[in-house]
């Protein structure tokens, strides 16, 4: 029962880590759209339990914003409930955890973010007209930003996962040496 009350408070301490980075990250001055969240929410989805890994990007987007400052309801959900679509993939990576899913996770996750919030742009806000090449031009405007995503979430992505794997593996050394010399006397 120990042992299980010390993997909680370690899920919370790694999970408030992520928060604080994912906040300080966001309010930092950084290109438009270069952030963590998607790395966030995918990482969550692999390495925490289903509560925690959804609270984190909530977390981080409603601490943030408040500080960033809030808009449109509306579009606020949308981008929101992107990231929980990214949590719910990270979800399927905790079976299928090699690089090139997590990489293919990053990219799909970037594009989710993408389709949604823009579609939700064009859809909810007066900007664009309510046309085909109302839509259209939504989304080329938007390329720009989809630039910065994507690099950010493939940069973020590698860093958190290749960090974590890296600490992984470290540990297991070091307790494989512990363990012989143990064993030895």
């Amino acid at each position: 029962m120990k042992i299980f009350k010390k993997d909680k408070i370690l899920e919370f301490l790694i999970a408030t880590l992520f928060i604080t980075v994912g906040i300080v990250l966001r309010i930092l001055p950084h290109a438009p759209n270069f952030t963590p969240i998607v790395a966030i929410a995918l990482f969550g989805g692999v390495y925490f339990s289903k509560k925690i890994a959804l609270i984190l990007p909530i977390a981080v987007l409603a601490i943030s914003d408040a500080f960033i400052g809030y808009y449109d309801l509306k579009l606020m959900a949308a981008v929101y409930g992107s990231f929980l679509l990214c949590v719910i993939f990270g979800f399927w990576l905790k079976k299928h955890k090699k690089w090139y899913a997590v990489g293919g996770g990053a990219i799909l996750s970037s594009v989710i973010f993408f389709i949604i919030t823009n579609f939700a742009v064009w859809a909810l806000s007066p900007w664009y007209a309510k046309t085909f090449s109302g839509i259209i031009q939504c989304y080329l405007m938007a390329l720009p930003f989809f630039k910065n995503t994507l690099l950010g979430d493939l940069f973020y992505t590698a860093a958190f996962f290749g960090i974590y794997e890296v600490i992984e593996v470290l540990i297991k050394e070091k307790f494989a040496v512990s363990k012989k010399v143990a064993d030895f006397v």
